[in-house]
């Protein structure tokens, strides 16, 4: 039976429709791509940057557990708007992922309060993603490690707050290493990034790779749904007045 859970599947969807390298790998879209995989469990819906409210409207939001992010050329095109409304969403309680050049998108970056900098390099570099975790919820079915043939070299110093769990590094072939599996909580939502998935390597039909973001969705669905709010509430108890001479509220 397929589980309730909801899952928005984000992407600029820039590169797949410029570029013939990435055409070759995602004709129809990362996001169809990473839709496709999801949909083996949760109900999925799509939205993409070129749509109205770069397909992020309060009613998509609302109708979102999880919201997974996909973004690279077009990062400082998302409205400031927007990435407020996403963020208040997940500090009420919904799941975030962001993947792969996610990392510098402006929500991710709001999201973690630094530059979320780092090495990279595109050179067909071999990667192997070691389980840290092996009882964590995201690495579940993944083996003491995964490999991919071919990925873009992301490397330290990634500039993040420590990951409140780090549950995969990556090593690349050219020797450099990456905290390439990060959680954090941001109020009530969840946040995780994964590294993986550049545009023009076929990352994304990796039976692994497939299976940790399905992992991550499930990790990240919202525990609570809690609207932002400032109250003043009345007290629960009897407040007894105090003797305050200057005639103020005592400190």
């Amino acid at each position: 039976m397929a589980s309730t859970l909801r899952v928005t599947v984000w992407n600029e969807f820039i590169h797949e429709r410029t570029d013939k390298s990435v055409q070759a790998v995602y004709p129809n879209g990362i996001h169809a791509v990473i839709a496709d995989a999801l949909a083996e469990e949760f109900r999925v819906h799509t939205a993409t940057q070129d749509q109205p409210d770069h397909g992020l409207k309060e009613e998509v939001l609302a109708a979102t557990d999880v919201l997974t992010w996909w973004g690279h050329a077009g990062h400082e095109r998302v409205r400031d708007d927007v990435v407020e409304r996403v963020q208040r969403r997940v500090l009420e309680g919904m799941g975030f992922i962001a993947l792969h050049s996610a990392h510098f998108s402006k929500i991710f970056r709001r999201l973690m309060g630094t530059t979320c900098s780092l090495k990279w390099r595109e050179a067909d570099d071999k990667e192997r993603i070691w389980n840290l975790e092996p009882g964590h919820p995201i690495t579940e079915g993944i083996g003491e490690y995964c490999e991919l043939p071919r990925e873009e070299m992301y490397g330290e110093r990634f500039d993040i707050p420590p990951p409140e769990k780090l549950v995969f590094i990556g090593w690349f072939e050219g020797g450099e290493v990456f905290r390439s599996g990060c959680c954090w909580e941001r109020g009530h939502g969840r946040v995780f990034y994964f590294q993986p998935g550049h545009e023009t390597y076929p990352t994304y039909y990796d039976a692994s790779i497939r299976k940790i973001i399905r992992n991550a969705v499930r990790w990240a669905a919202p525990r609570v749904r809690i609207p932002f709010a400032c109250p003043n509430p009345p007290p629960l108890e009897k407040i007894t007045p105090k003797n305050n001479p200057a005639g103020g509220a005592q400190t």
